[in-house]
């Protein structure tokens, strides 16, 4: 079955974000999918149904699945995540394009990569905030959502790629305004750290600005 350019892309979008998410998910959905033949992907994706790909995923899936819910070792985890769920989300991209020329594969793996990275990095300074928390049944419920969203958001992109991605795109958008935010809030922070007051506060350590 040949695919379009934009029914790729749209898949390779929606899929990258959920591998930020939660790789293992992502590429067990596809894997599963591939292996039942229940809907059609791009022939480079075939190899997902492999039975080793499904068992090593499936194992470390469920390794996730409690691993990042437990407050503060969560954490460490994502942080070691970092040099799974980015590399794999590319590679995934890379295959997904198989049909298109060489370069649009390797612009696509970079496309998939950067995409990851975002929701991965979204995920983990969400996951920051709430992982002081006393209470852990937050941080357990945030990490399943994500888990449930990671699977939903990848089947649902098979399915009905365009409406995926844009979910994933206007997702992106507001992981970005969200980092800025944050950014300029630990600017503030060191600001007041240091004792370098805001343009409208002119004095500095008590002293009144000359008229």
């Amino acid at each position: 079955m040949s695919f379009s350019p934009a029914s790729i892309a749209a898949l390779i979008v929606a899929a990258s974000f959920a591998g930020g998410l939660n790789i293992y998910a992502t590429v067990l959905t596809l894997g599963l999918l591939a292996r039942t033949h229940w809907v059609a992907l791009p022939p480079g994706l075939d190899g997902l149904g492999s039975p080793w790909v499904l068992v090593t995923c499936g194992l470390l899936f469920v390794l996730e699945f409690f691993a990042d819910k437990i407050p503060g070792f969560d954490m460490v985890w994502n942080a070691l995540q970092t040099v799974v769920r980015i590399p794999v989300a590319g590679l995934i991209a890379y295959h997904a394009s198989s049909q298109l020329s060489p370069q649009m594969q390797i612009f696509a793996a970079g496309l998939g990569g950067v995409i990851a990275m975002i929701a991965h990095g979204s995920k983990t300074a969400v996951r920051a905030a709430v992982t002081p928390s006393p209470e852990p049944i937050s941080n357990i419920a945030l990490s399943t959502t994500e888990d449930v969203f990671a699977v939903g958001l990848t089947w649902f992109a098979t399915h009905h790629p365009m409406i995926a991605a844009t979910i994933a795109i206007v997702l992106l958008i507001a992981a970005l305004l969200a980092a800025r935010a944050v950014v300029r809030a630990i600017q503030r922070l060191l600001r007041k750290l240091f004792g370098v007051e805001s343009e409208e506060s002119p004095a500095i350590e008590g002293k009144r600005p000359l008229l």
